[in-house]
């Protein structure tokens, strides 16, 4: 088992790396479901795990000079807040509903992600300094209270209201990842017990995976980038939720995704054809 998650965590690092996230939402469901980690060691033992590789792709992202530092460090500020706020409330919120939120809100940021404008077409805008700080601090919370590092919220949050070009956003998450991260761990660290072993092991191989990720991504369109990170994004949330909610009610969740996915989006084309 320990080496399945060490392979698997070779390919978490690489996702990380190229994409920006999606650290945590494989890194949490392999320690919970694959090595049997009990849920609130398995969301500390995340947040370290993706706290470190998203540091050791930031600073690859940073010699390119893609990661915008002013945006993260007000953005990452208010999600250190928000992660640790998270971490310390998980510690009273029942195992079954943190795993279905996470769920839930991997499957609704992926959609938002999906129906969104291409990289071409994306306006370029600066972000406000209380639009990133109410964003940071939303983020960060969720973040702290599931598990996640948060890239599959800020990716979409710095593409979609913060005018970042996809390559930006992906650097600019891994600087804020690494930030909130530590916070978030720093609120669970108290209330787990971690086995060192599994935690070395893990983050070793995820990092060595995610200087793999940037040297991939670097070689990949902006838009693929996009929609592979959002397709993942699903897949892994649709997961989540068939694990923790009734037969029926999965089902209902996964016909409704997919109608939200590919339903014609009338309103976006009439606006075309009207400029």
């Amino acid at each position: 088992m320990l080496a399945l998650g060490a392979t698997l965590a070779l390919f978490i690092g690489v996702l990380l790396g190229m994409l920006g996230g999606g650290g945590a939402i494989l890194t949490l469901p392999m320690l919970v479901y694959l090595l049997r980690v009990e849920p609130r060691a398995a969301i500390a033992t995340s947040l370290f795990v993706v706290g470190v590789t998203a540091f050791v792709g930031m600073s690859f992202h940073a010699r390119r000079g893609l990661v915008r530092y002013r945006v993260g460090a007000i953005f990452g500020a208010a999600a250190m807040v928000g992660a640790f706020a998270g971490g310390r409330l998980a510690h009273y919120v029942p195992e079954k509903i943190l795993l279905v939120l996470f769920g839930a809100t991997m499957v609704v940021t992926a959609v938002i992600m999906l129906r969104g404008r291409n990289e071409a077409c994306a306006e370029r805008r600066e972000l406000r300094v209380s639009r990133a700080l109410l964003l940071g601090l939303a983020v960060g919370s969720f973040s702290g209270l599931v598990g996640a590092g948060g890239g599959f919220l800020i990716v979409p949050a710095l593409v979609l209201f913060g005018g970042l070009a996809m390559r930006e956003a992906i650097a600019t998450s891994l600087f804020v990842i690494t930030l909130q991260s530590f916070a978030g761990f720093a609120g669970h660290v108290a209330h787990a017990e971690l086995d060192p072993t599994l935690v070395g092991v893990v983050t070793s191989c995820a990092v060595v995976g995610s200087v793999g990720g940037v040297v991939l991504g670097k070689r990949v369109s902006p838009d693929v980038l996009r929609r592979g990170f959002a397709y993942l994004v699903v897949v892994m949330g649709l997961f989540m939720l068939g694990k923790q909610l009734p037969l029926p009610l999965a089902l209902a969740a996964l016909v409704a995704t997919l109608g939200a996915i590919y339903r014609p989006w009338s309103g976006g084309r009439v606006a075309r054809a009207h400029s």
